[in-house]
């Protein structure tokens, strides 16, 4: 019997992240895809700019845009490439084995492609989502109040989050097993666990991202490093060396991405089909995913605000997690130690919603909250917004969704 493998996207955060003085003027919201072109997986549909958002499946691959549009490409056989009418108002995207969701600005989901185990329609409850991720045959979603709703296959109790299922903030899907991240930074894992992919490396703290490939699981730690197990027949748990400085990570069939503060992709594992060779110029990635046997990077997106005399590598935004968010979004960051530092928020119009001066910070990781309030404590509309952070001179953005 010939054993078929699947790519799960897992992506964390799914909408991607600006990393402020990296992305060049003519990058604005480009896809590259490498590896397995065998579906047209990697040949991506023009125009090819103003995405903001990217997702693998085995043989598809999707991109939300700038406008609420997702476009998707490749192996279309069970119409995971048909992104259901209205094609509008999605803030995000996961792409499953051969099926496909979205997350909608209004907080529901569609699900389309291949139904079956029942994944290619969405849950009963179908409100309140803030973040979604895709297994083989099945899928996981958050709601605002940290809860996990699993459904499809549960062959192997993918879909039983074990209790208590709260305080969940991310959330990603393999073949067989799932894993949940929590508010505290602690991985939950259940499911396929043949090859030690639900076995949670000690200390199971400090993450802030996860993801997963078909037996291998991916955590990122606030620091910057990342940590990887299970399966490691084709050495996609061995993390390259330095093991420092990531920001998001995602999983294919047997290959690991993982994204650099500094817009570098660094991938690793199976690299058959040149899923690990990143194109070059290596410059400007703002957010990852992977499929089975392919790759995809996003270059930039425009923001409305312009970042003039931003300073790279010197105070970074790392991550913004739960991405997008319905209660509270944190805001991971790296100080080159600031006397004064202030947190904004704007709108699309490029309209001041929110100052908060935070004070002074030591040199090294942080950790800041936006409630997704005005100055004046009002519950702000569903949307895009872009955080920045200012001090000294020094500056840095990152694009978060807000879900109510």
């Amino acid at each position: 019997m010939v054993k078929r493998f699947c790519s799960i996207s897992a992506l964390f955060p799914l909408i991607a992240l600006l990393i402020p003085g990296t992305v060049p003027a003519q990058y604005n919201g480009e896809i590259m895809a490498f590896g397995d072109n065998s579906y047209g997986q990697c040949g991506v549909p023009v125009p090819n700019q103003e995405f903001v958002g990217i997702a693998s499946g085995w043989h598809h691959s999707l991109g939300v845009k700038t406008n609420g549009s997702i476009i998707a490409w490749g192996d279309n056989e069970y119409f995971q490439c048909d992104v259901p009418a209205p094609n509008s108002n999605f803030t995000a995207v996961a792409a499953g084995g051969r099926h496909s969701l979205g997350l909608r600005e209004d907080a529901t989901l569609v699900a389309w492609g291949s139904n079956s185990n029942g994944q290619g329609v969405p849950p009963p409850s179908n409100s309140d989502f803030v973040f979604i991720a895709a297994g083989w045959h099945f899928n996981l979603a958050v709601k605002n109040t940290g809860f996990i709703v699993a459904w499809g296959d549960n062959t192997h109790g993918q879909c039983n989050v074990p209790a208590p299922n709260q305080d969940f903030i991310g959330a990603a899907g393999g073949f067989g097993h799932s894993l949940g991240l929590k508010a505290d930074g602690s991985i939950v894992a259940w499911g396929y666990n043949t090859h030690g992919e639900c076995d949670v490396p000690s200390p199971n703290t400090g993450f802030v991202a996860v993801a997963s490939g078909w037996y291998h699981s991916i955590g990122l730690k606030a620091d910057g490093s990342i940590v990887a197990w299970g399966d490691n027949s084709a050495g996609q748990c061995d993390v390259p060396s330095p093991n420092s400085g990531f920001v998001a990570v995602a999983g294919g069939a047997n290959h690991s991405l993982g994204l650099k503060a500094d817009g570098t992709i660094v991938a690793w594992g199976d690299n058959f089909y040149g899923q690990c060779n990143v194109p070059s110029p290596n410059e400007a990635y703002t957010a990852v995913a992977a499929g089975r046997f392919h790759s995809l990077g996003l270059r930039g997106f425009g923001t409305p605000i312009e970042d003039q005399g931003s300073t790279p590598n010197a105070l970074v935004i790392a991550s913004v997690h739960p991405n997008p968010f319905g209660i509270s979004a944190s805001v991971v960051f790296q100080s080159p130690g600031l006397s004064s530092l202030t947190l904004e928020v704007y709108d699309t119009s490029g309209r001041l919603v929110r100052a908060e001066e935070l004070g002074s910070f030591v040199t090294g990781q942080h950790v800041a909250t936006w409630d997704g309030r005005s100055a004046q404590g009002a519950e702000l509309a569903s949307g895009v917004y872009l955080i920045r952070l200012r001090g000294a001179g020094r500056q840095t953005s990152a694009k978060v969704v807000l879900v109510r």
